[in-house]
């Protein structure tokens, strides 16, 4: 059982931006779940405006931050190569994890509260499946009970029926 998010009700993907709200797990952008967080986009500004950052496999094309285009529906494609709007938000990610340009402190950090949070993810879709499996042992349990308390009331209703009035 997958983790729903709290705002929305939708589903929590590991690849989703997350934050915790009340105790519980939910996107930090419903309507836009995968793009890039704000540390992110910070570290692709500071870092990676002087080099590429995507490639669009379907065009062949390479592009520096400043060159994506933008999804003016702000889907998953919230930067998409401006020639066949193929969706390159994950590929700019992946560029802002590996990039050789980020002090080597600064790219562990991120990787680091990235790896947390699909940590989190996991953490909480495990406790959910766990909580699930309890839930229906303890279901399993209560109706087993309940058969069996029936079978005695069914037991003890045909004694006294059977049994003579003096």
């Amino acid at each position: 059982m997958q983790v729903q998010c709290s705002k929305c009700s939708q589903l929590i993907a590991l690849s989703d931006i997350i934050e915790r709200a009340e105790g519980r797990l939910s996107h930090v952008n419903c309507a836009r779940p995968r793009t890039l967080t704000i540390d992110e986009r910070t570290l692709l500004f500071v870092y990676c405006g002087d080099h590429v950052v995507a490639q669009c496999l379907a065009c062949g094309l390479s592009f520096r931050i400043a060159e994506l285009g933008a999804d003016p529906l702000g889907g998953d494609g919230a930067y998409q190569c401006p020639r066949c709007r193929k969706a390159l938000t994950e590929n700019v990610r992946t560029h802002v994890y590996g990039c050789a340009r980020l002090p080597s402190e600064v790219r562990l950090m991120a990787q680091a509260v990235r790896q947390a949070a699909q940590h989190l993810v996991k953490q909480s879709q495990q406790a959910r499946d766990r909580a699930d499996v309890l839930i229906r042992e303890a279901e399993a349990l209560l109706f087993e009970r309940q058969r069996a308390l029936r079978e005695v009331m069914s037991r003890r209703t045909v004694q006294s029926q059977r049994k003579p009035t003096s």
